[in-house]
Formats: C-alpha cells, structure tokens, sequence
C-alpha cells in the first residue's frame, strides 16, 4: 500500500469517527455535478465490494457513534466469524475471540481501487506465513508444499462448503478438512478406517511406524515376525483396475491357508499341537503326549526348549537331573554365592520366566550385609553391580567397599578430605526424602567450624554464603573459606573509612571487621563503636542525637549507606544555625558556640558578662534578665534576632533619673 493510500484512509476513518459525517452526506446529496463518493471516500472500493459504493452505504461497513469507529466485516464475512468464535484458523490468531472489525483492516484493506488486491500478507507473502498459527503446524513432508497442493477446490468436502462465500473454491484457504483422506487417496480402499495417523506419520508413508502388528487380530510371533508383509499380503485390483494391498478378510484360523501340510493329512491334529511358530523343527509337545503331567512340568522359557536341550540324543527313556537349576545349568556366577545355605542355587534370584529381570528384591538384600533403604531402594541392580563379562558372567555381587566415597564423585573436591570429616559424607547427608539436599548440616555442627553463626546469621540461607556453581563448571561450591572477613560476603559501605577499625586483631586472631561497629544481631546496633575514641566525643545532649543528624547523607539519601563519616563537621556552626546572625563570629561565617554554650543544655548560657564586655554586672544588675537590656532587635531572614551591640551603658539609658524611687 502506498504512503498515499494510507493517509487518505486515516482521514477518511477519522471522519467516520466524527459526529459531522451524517450531516455530510446530507450535503453531498444535493450535488449533482459529481458522484458523492468522490467528495469523501478515500478511493474505489474493490471489486468484491462494488455493490456498496455510494455513501448512502457506508453504514453497512461502518458502525458510528458510540466512541471508537468500528467494521462491520464480520456481519457479512460469517463464515470467518464462526471460525473466529470457535478459535480455529488463522483469523482467530489474528483478532482474538472478540474481534472489533479493526483486526480485519490490518490485513484486507478497502477503498484501494476495483483491481486491488485485498490480501496483505505478513510476512510479505503466503509462502513465508507461519502455518503453525492455522492450528495445523507444516511438519514432516508437508513442508515445503505449495500452498495450491492443498488449498484447492477438490480438496473441500461438501460438508464444509455452505458458508464460503468466495465463488471460486480454488481461491480460498477456508474449508479444508484435516483428515488425511481430505487430500490423499485412501491406499487401502477403507479397509483399516480413514485414520491414517493411526499407522502412519508426516514423516512418510512407508515405513508405517506406528502399526504394530501384535495389536492386530493375529500377533506375529516366532518366525512370523521375520516374514515379509508380500508374503501373507498379495497385491489386488479394485474397481478401477488399480492395484492395492489386501489386508482384512485374510484367513488365519489354520495354518493350511498358507503353508503347505507336509505330512498330507496324515494327522488329524491341528498343526498347533505339536509345532510352534519359533521353528518348524522346535517339536515342544509330541502328539497325545502332555509334559505338564510329568515331574516336570515345562514352564516359561522351559517351554521353547527342544526335547534334545534335555534328552540327549533323543533318548526319552534316561532319567534327567531336574531337582537344581545348576543340575542343568552353569553356575554364571562363578560361585559368588556358594557360601549360602543353598549353595548358591539359582531359584532364589531368577525364575523360568527369563534369566533378567533378577526376582531378588530389596526385601531380600535387607537380609544381607548392606540393606537397601530410602533413595538406595530405588536404584537399579546395575548401578552398583555393573555388568562385566560376557552376558555379565564376570559381574561382582560380594562387595566390600559400601562407604559412600567408594561409590559417588566428591563433588566437594576434598574440602572434607582431612580430620574430622575423612569424607564421610554420612556427617552431612542422607539417603532419606530427596536424598543428597538438602544437607542435615544443623546450625549446632555449625558451631563447631571456625565460623559459628550467630545473630541474623543464624536465619541466613546455606546458599547465600555456599553460592551454587551454573551447571557445567567444573569448580565445587565453596565450604572452606581462608578469609572470613564480613568484606567477603557483604558489601564495605563505608569505603575503607574505617580500615584501622576493622584491621584490628581479636582475641581468636582474626581481624575485627565489620564487627569493630557493628553486632550480627543487628546491623544498627553500633554498641562497639566508641564515639569517644573519634576526634569529636560525644557529651551532653550529643549522646542523644541521631548518627544521621550530624552524618548527613548526601543526594537527599534516607540512610548511611553512601556517607562520609570523616566529613562531619566539628564545629557547632557546621551542625547548627548561628541563632545571633553572626554577632559574635570569630572568622566569617564560623561562630564559637562553646564560649557561651556547651553540650549539656543551650540555655542558661555560660556568658561571663563580667570578663567579656565593658558593662560589669554588679549588685542588681546580676539578677535582671538578659532581654530587659538587650532590646535591640532586627529581621534576619525573616527571623527576629536580638542584638547585643549597641546597648546602652548609662543609667539613664534604662533608668527614669527623674522618678526619686530609683
């Protein structure tokens, strides 16, 4: 679409949207020199909606008032609406389930002359559209497909044309059914139903994975399962002379049908009663003769056996040894197990049913030196006894290292390999529950490390400190830590202002820290700092003062982090406001409070009148306040201030000389 094009369709919109339109059209109608549309529309409607053109029938496209202008497409388009409604298709991934008419115009854009193109595809074309958004994903040979393969007219079934209001089927990407039979043709004429996906996959046609004959009316066993499918499966023609494989309707009730009857009838027994389908010579039961009526009954994998495994030579009349596996069988342990009370027979272990899986459970190793318990019981035979040998015939049963170390990697690299912990990782873990986490490492073993948790680190994840390593790296998490200055885990907030403190040596020779100030119980807690060991002790009315009051932070800061405790000023002028506007400043701006002030209390002031001014205060004078004299006062910044200079010095200045009673 052409820049144009498109400011020509905002302002037709945004005079849709206004109240003005309505009365427009009543102008325009009075206009015959030119068709109305032509004063207002944006352009040409295409082709599909030529009927409409004209302003009286803007309305059936366009909804007014109410707010936001919107589209009436899907009034007409319902076969999209539907979709839409049942979230299926393409459109519905477009608009949602409560589309305004908006969504439509993104993509089908009107008012663009009869010849335009009213599909804008994107991506740019069909052809790079992501199909996973249809509801039908392109897998397997379907991709790469062009798009007319499948989106055409042959391929809609009947059922789901009513609705489609595009004329040409073969124009429209509505309508196409997913079964596979929609496109393909059913290769085996409706004999196995029209799920082609039960067998088959995208991938390709043949092989066909997913069949599985042993599901079927007639499971292949023995040979069976080697012969080609050709064989039992001819090639037919159907109606129209087109050949397909047959696949029902076989018969397989009897052998005869397919194979030849070698000893032409001279038995009467079905072919089941003396062969199996392993092997045609595999004669397991002989004719009137019932092995399970004997003393030993043939059972499980007993069953396959050809008579000459135990009758040599086909001599039915000598006595077999049965009454010990091993009577027939050789010991494939190589007598591990001799030592029992059994003698190491194998029935405890194995059954006829097959040499694997082992029967002996894990109730049965509770009886032996190392019970199973907890995650152990879960572990399968091999993990531990790993097979050796040709069919395992070498494989260690009677093992004599069972610690932990002897099994499992050190994933801790050695940081538990000397005393007291040798390794053993039965100090730390468990088999219990989830099994190696979480660790039963309790804070009481942790008071017996060179780093017992008190305070708030008491309540501090393992992890926090023991930072897990991103899998794939090679280096074990962190349990022995050299340094076990608080700088390794946490932040020095204070910069190096307090290195001396901190480098301080403590009883147990390790460095003070953080500690030199602060508690693990709490962090504002500052009981170890000595103020009075700074360059300004603190006294009087000092005591009680904030930190922050006179650590003022900087950028407006509501904490400590970020302040320069050297930076405090000593001076009271630096802390306080010069309440005398500068009266008694020794230099500019810096005012010796502490001549008449101290830290206990401002007022009564320490001002020695006597030694300090001109004006000794004698007799009566030493009880008179201070103000009754000092009258002087000025606006200082908006404040009153009292001055003490000038003060009248003569009796008369304050005193009526007049009056006899003075």
């Amino acid at each position: 679409m052409s820049a144009k094009t498109q400011i020509i369709q905002t302002r037709t919109v945004a005079l849709l949207r206004s109240g003005i339109f309505l009365a427009f059209l009543a102008v325009l109608a009075g206009f015959n020199a030119r068709p109305a549309h032509a004063q207002i529309s944006p352009g040409p409607l295409a082709r599909a909606h030529e009927q409409f053109s004209g302003p009286t029938n803007c309305t059936k496209c366009h909804e007014f008032g109410g707010g936001k202008s919107q589209l009436k497409c899907l009034g007409c388009h319902t076969e999209i609406r539907d979709r839409v409604a049942n979230k299926r298709g393409l459109h519905a991934t477009f608009t949602g389930t409560n589309p305004t008419g908006q969504e439509c115009a993104k993509c089908h854009s009107d008012h663009n002359g009869a010849n335009f193109n009213m599909v804008h595809w994107d991506p740019p074309n069909k052809e790079s559209l992501d199909h996973n958004k249809t509801g039908y994903p392109l897998e397997g040979k379907h991709k790469g497909v062009a798009c007319e393969k499948c989106h055409k007219a042959d391929n809609i079934p009947t059922s789901l044309r009513a609705g489609i209001q595009v004329k040409d089927l073969n124009h429209t990407y509505l309508g196409l059914s997913r079964d596979c039979v929609s496109c393909h043709t059913d290769e085996h004429r409706g004999q196995v139903g029209t799920d082609c996906a039960h067998c088959h996959t995208v991938a390709d046609w043949k092989p066909a994975p997913k069949f599985n004959h042993m599901e079927s009316k007639y499971p292949l066993t023995g040979a069976h399962a080697k012969v080609d499918c050709v064989k039992c499966h001819a090639t037919i023609k159907d109606a129209n002379d087109k050949p397909y494989v047959k696949y029902t309707g076989l018969s397989f009730d009897k052998c005869t049908p397919c194979h030849v009857d070698p000893h032409k009838g001279a038995f009467t027994a079905s072919c089941e009663s003396c062969h199996v389908t392993s092997s045609w010579k595999n004669v397991p039961q002989l004719s009137g003769f019932d092995h399970q009526k004997t003393k030993f009954p043939l059972l499980g994998k007993h069953v396959k056996v050809t008579c000459e495994g135990c009758h040599k030579g086909n001599d039915f009349k000598a006595k077999v040894a049965f009454a010990n596996c091993m009577d027939c069988h050789k010991d494939a342990h190589n007598g591990q197990f001799t030592a029992r009370a059994d003698k190491g027979e194998c029935a405890p272990c194995h059954n006829v049913d097959g040499w694997k899986p082992s029967i002996y459970t894990v109730k049965d190793h509770a009886k032996s030196k190392y019970p199973l318990v907890d995650l152990h019981a879960k572990v399968e035979c091999e993990k531990c006894h790993e097979p050796k040998g040709l069919n395992g015939k070498e494989t260690l049963f009677k093992i004599t290292a069972t610690l932990c170390k002897n099994c499992h990697e050190d994933i801790h690299k050695a940081q538990f390999a000397a005393a007291p912990r040798l390794n053993n990782c039965e100090g730390c873990h468990n088999i219990k529950n989830k099994g190696w986490r979480p660790a039963v490492f309790a804070l009481a073993k942790h008071k017996e490390t060179r780093f017992p948790l008190t305070g708030g680190h008491i309540a501090v994840p393992c992890m926090d400190c023991h930072k897990p390593v991103p899998q794939g790296l090679v280096i074990p998490v962190k349990y022995h830590f050299d340094d076990m200055a608080c700088t390794v885990c946490h932040e020095d907030i204070h910069k190096g202002e307090f290195k001396a403190q901190m480098e301080v040596k403590l009883a147990n020779g390790s460095v003070a820290g953080c500690e030199a100030c602060h508690t693990t119980v709490k962090w504002g807690e500052l009981a170890r700092f000595d103020h009075a060991a700074t360059k300004f002790p603190l006294i009087g009315a000092h005591r009680a003062t904030a930190c922050i009051d006179c650590h003022r932070p900087p950028a407006m800061e509501m904490n400590l982090k970020n302040v320069d405790f050297t930076a405090a000023p000593k001076l009271c002028s630096g802390c306080h406001e010069d309440v005398h506007a500068n009266q008694f400043a020794v230099r500019p701006e810096v005012t010796d409070c502490s001549s008449c002030h101290d830290a206990v209390r401002w007022k009564p002031s320490q001002f020695d009148h006597d030694k300090r001014t001109r004006y000794p205060l004698d007799g009566a004078h030493r009880d008179v306040p201070c103000l009754d004299c000092h009258k002087l006062t000025r606006e200082v910044e908006g404040k009153t201030v009292v001055f003490y200079k000038p003060t009248p010095t003569l009796c008369k200045d304050c005193h009526d000389t007049n009056n006899s009673n003075n």
